[in-house]
């Protein structure tokens, strides 16, 4: 059933191109919607016993010649990464409702975005995730190039062109396994018994493919600079799914069938994931542009799934794919109140100028939720940020104890950005004169754009919230579905 997740968005997408302009918004909802409802319904019904393998609920020949199949299979860690795609994908729309300019195609270009990310966690053949993984590139660089600001066409080139270079490494990884194994099925490639020679040389090709798009530093400057330009849609999707189908494949792909490979490169991935960290959150506090600091903030976040891929340990990968899916919730939120809620009401994302204008009595909603996604960002204890860092860091002490110290640091480091932001942004203080004139300035020239906050972005910013907060809560709600499935993982030690 969960396949018609991706029937159901692809459809979806056509419709909102060819119907009216005055149906776009409501198909792409009501899309979404419908693919968030699959993937609850299997959450709920599917046993979770059913979870800790790769198990096939698609296959059909598609080129028999080469072994292609069109082959779906889900486990625990998919599962997860399905939802956090549909939880995601309903907010986006959700606080993209009132999008006016060429409606059609950007629902159209949105929807093809998470079909895509939908088909790259679903699929079992090594071809077809890679038609899914490449297929977000086209859409995510209109999405950006048409409707984002602050040098979009740069923004969007640059994010394509880091894609692509990821992916013609991927290409070449693809291409060693099928020659090597003579099968592109995911589960009989993570039994096949490639040479230690070949795994040494062809597992960092593979990763470090996949990794670019989960912004691992130093291949990461793509991200910010991407997030920035983008409109809010493209920053919660690229922030929220986008970058998980780099960490996500990285997993299931490289690490899964080159176990022996990752076992020899284990120790540099944690010696990347640490420094991306620490050096992204430190960039991150010199930011004055609050869409780069969220951008940055990413980077940071997402190098904590790395630490935990570099565990190699059931406790520190069970948490790095608890971390995807709450850093897709957290980020898609920030990124919704930076872009949406603050951003076309104001026109600024300078701290300076939002310092000057007491957000928070304009806008009091929109500071509530940019206060309970700092706290969720920082990681504050019943937030699924905590149960997620916590998870790696107690996974990475039994292996790099010394990673644990450093990555320690840029936990603080993220504190502070995270707490500037948000004093900033909303608790800012009307100081000198200046202060008081550029506050003056701009509240009169958009004071008929300081409208209350509307009832699709309270439902959206709700959505992401409860989310992150349930997670917090209860993390043995997912932690029961992906514990077992990679404890099936060969690479595991």
């Amino acid at each position: 059933m969960i396949a018609w997740t991706i029937y159901v968005t692809f459809g979806g997408a056509v419709l909102s191109l060819f119907l009216t302009r005055a149906f776009a918004r409501w198909i792409a909802l009501l899309t979404t919607i419908a693919g968030l409802a699959i993937c609850l319904v299997t959450f709920v019904r599917t046993p979770i016993a059913d979870l800790a393998h790769f198990t096939t609920i698609v296959r059909v020949p598609w080129v028999p010649a080469l072994g292609m199949n069109y082959h779906l299979a889900i486990d625990g860690v998919t599962l997860t990464m399905v939802l956090v795609t549909g939880i995601s994908a309903v907010s986006t729309v959700l606080f993209s409702w009132d999008v006016k300019d060429r409606q059609n195609e950007f629902f159209f270009w949105l929807l093809l975005v998470v079909a895509g990310c939908y088909g790259v966690f679903l699929s079992a053949d090594l071809f077809l995730l890679f038609l899914f993984y490449e297929l977000v590139i086209v859409p995510k660089y209109f999405l950006i190039a048409i409707f984002g600001s602050t040098n979009k066409e740069y923004g969007a080139m640059k994010l394509t062109l880091y894609s692509f270079l990821g992916g013609i490494f991927v290409f070449m990884g693809i291409l060693v396994a099928y020659v090597s194994a003579g099968s592109l099925d995911l589960n009989e490639l993570a039994r096949f018994p490639f040479s230690p020679q070949l795994q040494s040389w062809a597992f960092p090709v593979l990763f470090l493919g996949f990794a670019v798009l989960a912004g691992i530093w130093p291949l990461h400057t793509w991200a910010p600079t991407g997030h920035a330009a983008a409109p809010t849609a493209g920053s919660m999707l690229l922030a929220g799914i986008v970058m998980k189908l780099g960490s996500y494949a990285g997993l299931r792909v490289a690490m899964n069938c080159f176990p022996q490979g990752f076992d020899m490169w284990s120790k540099w991935i944690a010696v990347l994931a640490v420094v991306g960290i620490v050096y992204a959150a430190a960039v991150a506090l010199r930011q004055s542009d609050l869409k780069f600091i969220i951008g940055y903030s990413s980077v940071s976040h997402m190098g904590f799934v790395l630490l935990g891929f570099a565990t190699a340990n059931a406790l520190g990968v069970s948490g790095a794919v608890l971390q995807m899916f709450s850093h897709g919730v957290i980020a898609a939120l920030l990124f919704a109140v930076a872009g949406r809620m603050i951003y076309r009401r104001t026109h600024t994302r300078e701290l300076d100028a939002l310092a000057a204008m007491n957000l928070s009595r304009a806008l009091p909603f929109a500071a509530f939720t940019f206060v309970v996604a700092s706290a969720a960002s920082i990681g504050i204890p019943g937030f699924s940020g905590f149960a997620a860092e916590i998870t790696i860091l107690i996974g990475a002490w039994k292996t790099y104890p010394l990673a644990v110290w450093i990555a320690g640091a840029g936990m603080v480091l993220v504190a502070a950005f995270t707490l500037r932001a948000l004093k900033e942004s909303f608790f800012g203080e009307i100081g000198a004169e200046g202060d008081l004139g550029k506050a003056t300035a701009v509240t009169t020239l958009n004071r008929e754009e300081f409208n209350p906050i509307t009832v699709a972005e309270k439902i959206g910013a709700c959505m992401l919230m409860v989310a992150t907060l349930a997670i917090g809560v209860y993390p043995k709600l997912l932690l029961d579905r992906i514990v077992p499935a990679v404890e099936a993982m060969r690479f595991l030690r």
